[in-house]
C-alpha cells in the first residue's frame, strides 16, 4: 500500500499554541493538545478554541505538559517535561496537581508521554535518568525506562531503552510498541494479561534522519510514526520495509543535523532550528473526522496543528468516545 502525501497540500487548525507536542481526536470532533502555558487546548468541531487549565505565570515551568492522555470522567492525565517530572491530573475546570510521582520507590523525573489503555492501565515513559535530559541525546543512549500504574501499583516494566518517547498498545491488545527516538528502533515487547511484558523486540530499526517521536495504528493494523528533525512520517507494517509517508525537511539540515549527532553533539538547538516550510518539528500524529480518515500533526515549534486527509482509516483510540 503506497499513497505518498504532499506536504503543500496540508490544512490547519489552531492558533497561538505553544509547543502543541501531543495531539488526541476524539469522535465528537473536538482535538486536544498539550499546551506549555501549562495545560490544554480544545480544538472544537465548531472552530471554537479554549485553554483548560490555569496559565503558569512568566518564569515558572512546574508543570510543562508532553504528551497527554483523556481519562474517562473527562479529566486528563500529562506527562510533565519540567524539572519536578511525574504524571499530572488535570481536572475539566483546568485544576492540575501531581498524579503519579515515583515508580518503584524511584522519583519520577521529567516525564515524556502517558497513554490510558482498555483495562484502565496507565502506562508511561521517562526517557533519560540524566540530567540535563539532553546527555541523552546519543545513539548510546539506554537508561529510558516504561512504568505501569494499576490496582497493584506503579512499577518499573521495561528498562534501557535509547531516548524512551510515545508508547501504544496494539489494537489486539498483544504487544506494547515503544519509540526510542535517539536509539532509531520502533520496539515492541509482548503484553501479558497481568500487565508484565516480554521479551522485546526490535520491529524497525531507522537510519539517515530519522528520529521516531509519536506512534499510532491504522485500521489494518501498520503502525504510523513520526520523526522529528526531518519531519516525516512513516507507516511501519512488521516484518516490510518502512514508507515514508510526508516528508518536509530542508536534506541539508538534516545532514548537518546527522552529522553532529553522530559526532555525539547534537543538542537542543538543532532540535529547535529543524523546520521544513510546511511543518515545524512534527511530532505526533492521530486519526479522527467522523469516519477517522483526517489525520491530525502535532508539531514541536508550530502554533497550530496541521491535518490531511488519508485513503486509509485509523484505529479508534481508546479514549474516541469520552472527549
Amino acid at each position: 500500500m503506497s499513497f505518498p502525501i504532499d506536504p503543500s497540500r496540508l490544512t490547519y487548525l489552531g492558533s497561538g499554541l505553544e509547543r502543541p507536542e501531543c495531539v488526541l481526536a476524539t469522535a465528537s470532533g473536538s482535538v486536544f493538545v498539550c499546551d506549555w502555558r501549562g495545560g490544554i487546548v480544545r480544538l472544537g468541531a465548531d472552530g471554537q478554541q479554549s485553554f483548560i487549565g490555569v496559565p503558569k505565570a512568566p518564569g515558572t515551568s512546574a508543570l510543562l505538559p508532553n504528551g497527554i492522555a483523556l481519562m474517562h470522567d473527562g479529566s486528563f492525565l500529562a506527562a510533565n517535561l519540567a524539572d519536578s517530572g511525574g504524571i499530572w491530573r488535570m481536572t475539566p475546570d483546568g485544576q492540575a496537581t501531581p498524579f503519579i510521582t515515583e515508580a518503584d520507590g524511584e522519583p519520577l523525573l521529567p516525564c515524556n508521554f502517558v497513554a490510558v489503555d482498555a483495562q484502565g492501565r496507565i502506562w508511561g515513559t521517562v526517557s533519560t535518568r540524566l540530567q540535563p535530559r539532553t546527555r541523552a541525546n546519543r545513539l548510546d543512549a539506554d537508561d529510558g525506562f516504561v512504568f505501569v500504574a494499576d490496582q497493584h501499583g506503579t512499577r518499573i516494566v521495561a528498562d534501557g531503552f535509547g531516548f524512551t518517547n510515545e508508547v501504544a498498545i496494539d489494537p489486539a491488545g498483544e504487544w506494547l510498541y515503544v519509540n526510542e527516538t535517539f536509539g532509531r528502533r520502533l520496539t515492541r515487547l509482548a503484553l501479558r494479561a497481568d500487565g508484565t511484558l516480554g521479551t522485546r523486540e526490535v520491529v524497525a530499526s531507522f537510519g539517515h534522519g530519522t528520529f521516531p517521536d509519536g506512534l499510532t495504528f491504522d485500521s489494518t493494523g501498520a503502525i504510523w510514526l513520526t520523526s522529528v528533525i526531518s519531519n516525516r512520517l512513516i507507516r511501519v507494517v512488521p516484518g516490510e520495509e518502512p514508507q515514508i509517508l510526508l516528508e518536509d525537511s530542508d536534506p541539508e539540515r538534516v545532514e548537518f543535523v546527522e552529522e553532529e549527532f553522530l559526532a555525539g553533539r547534537f543538542g537542543p538547538e538543532h532540535m529547535s532550528e529543524s523546520r521544513g516550510r510546511f511543518l515545524a518539528n512534527v511530532s505526533s500524529v492521530a486519526f479522527g473526522g467522523p469516519d477517522l480518515r483526517t489525520v491530525y500533526l502535532g508539531c514541536l515549534h508550530d502554533g497550530k496543528i496541521a491535518s490531511f486527509r488519508s485513503p486509509v482509516a485509523g484505529m479508534p483510540p481508546v479514549h474516541w468516545h469520552w472527549g
